[in-house]
């Protein structure tokens, strides 16, 4: 059955690399029509093994999603270090992420992605996963951390590392064939 959904992936440079391109990749291949969401216009650069890794091209800046937002089904943070210690420091970013929630639409961060979580405020009694070393940033967020490959509390799906992205994927597409969930509704 054909994935029928407008998705987001937000990032910007620093991106774990596989934790966007595989995403990106699997729910084109079921039939969603997904953009990346970045900061600025043209690529953006990944990090794999280390290193800069391949660059991806920007479908939308943060501020034309902003006003495009209605045309968004779910959202996806990948991480990387980099990339959400980045988008977390933006209001622009935030906002963004924020109106997911309000609206109760699914929302999927896998690794360091939950970090931009911590600033929209959205995760105090949330059940959700990350890399282990983030865990006590989202318990003091509020958090109840587990140690899941893949965890989801009202469509916000959380995955550890990128060993977890098949259950990340599958997980993902499954809370955006529900649509949206009363119990997001957190912002």
């Amino acid at each position: 059955m054909k994935l029928d959904a407008t998705i987001a992936i937000l990032s910007t440079d620093g991106f774990e690399q596989s934790e966007l391109f595989e995403p990106l990749e699997k729910l084109r291949e079921a039939g969603a029509t997904v953009h990346v969401v970045a900061p600025k216009t043209g690529k953006i650069k990944g990090w794999k093994d280390g290193n800069w890794g391949d660059s991806v091209k920007v479908d939308r800046t943060i501020e034309d999603a902003l006003a495009h937002q209605d045309d968004y089904d779910a959202l996806v943070l990948p991480g990387g270090v980099l990339n959400p210690d980045q988008l977390r420091m933006r209001e622009d970013a935030t906002r963004f992420v924020r109106a997911f929630f309000k609206d109760g639409r699914p929302v999927a961060a896998i690794c360091h992605g939950p970090q931009i979580l911590i600033d929209c405020g959205v995760i105090e009694g949330r059940e959700l996963t990350s890399y282990p070393s983030i865990k006590n940033d989202l318990k003091n967020a509020g958090a109840r951390w587990v140690d899941r490959e893949v965890v989801c509390d009202q469509g916000l799906v959380t995955s550890r590392t990128p060993e977890d992205l098949p259950a990340f994927i599958k997980k993902t597409i499954e809370e955006v064939r529900e649509g949206r969930h009363a119990g997001q509704r957190t912002a």
